[in-house]
Formats: structure tokens, C-alpha cells, sequence
């Protein structure tokens, strides 16, 4: 959290964000560690109820 009311992010700055983003979005694979799991845990489901 910042102080001043604004963050700084090098990967943002960069273009890093934007880019992993778009891959994202064009593969439908995610990026982060958080939507990794929840894509792997949702097919697992899929698998076992289906």
C-alpha cells in the first residue's frame, strides 16, 4: 500500500503486465500463480462431476 496514494511497477512500466495479459487472454492459459490453480482446480472438478 502506498503512502501517497500511487504505486510504481517496473513490469507495468515496461509493458510486462500488458503482455503477459494479452497471451492470457489470446491462449486462455493465465499467467499468475493464483489463476494457474484455480484453472487446474476447475478442470479437476469438471473431470470428477462431469
Amino acid at each position: 500500500m502506498s503512502k501517497f496514494g500511487f504505486s510504481f511497477s517496473l513490469s507495468r512500466l515496461l509493458g510486462v503486465a500488458q503482455a503477459k495479459q494479452k497471451i492470457a487472454r489470446a491462449t486462455g492459459i493465465p499467467t499468475t500463480k493464483s489463476g494457474m490453480e484455480r484453472k487446474i482446480g476447475n478442470s479437476i472438478l469438471k473431470m470428477l462431476f462431469k
